[in-house]
């Protein structure tokens, strides 16, 4: 049997990588965001209701499942900024037992 080599990345170069993305989102439209520092914007549920959550919640593993969902999901290359798939009400009831 032949071993596969995983393309996931580990988890810091995959964190550091998401929040690149996020902080050139705007930048890369020419928009001004309203996002403090040490936190980062993801678009949840069907109609992509947009969050801004703190950064520190990356290293949740709770959190991390959602981000291992959106990259097999989504992939983390696209404008549409972080997109989690996730019902709106299961992601605003985990991000309240995060704080």
């Amino acid at each position: 049997m032949a071993l596969r080599k995983s393309t996931k990345l580990p988890q810091t170069p995959l964190i550091k990588q998401i929040l690149k993305r996020c902080s050139s989102l705007g930048k890369k439209h020419g928009l001004r965001l309203d996002v403090p520092k040490g936190h980062f914007v993801v678009y949840v549920g069907e109609n992509r209701s947009r969050y801004i959550v703190p950064i520190s919640f990356l290293s949740r593993p709770e959190f991390q499942n959602l981000l291992h969902k959106a990259e097999e999901e989504f992939g983390f290359d696209h404008d549409m900024g972080l997109t989690i798939p996730c019902d709106q009400h299961v992601f605003e009831s985990l991000t309240s037992m995060l704080r």
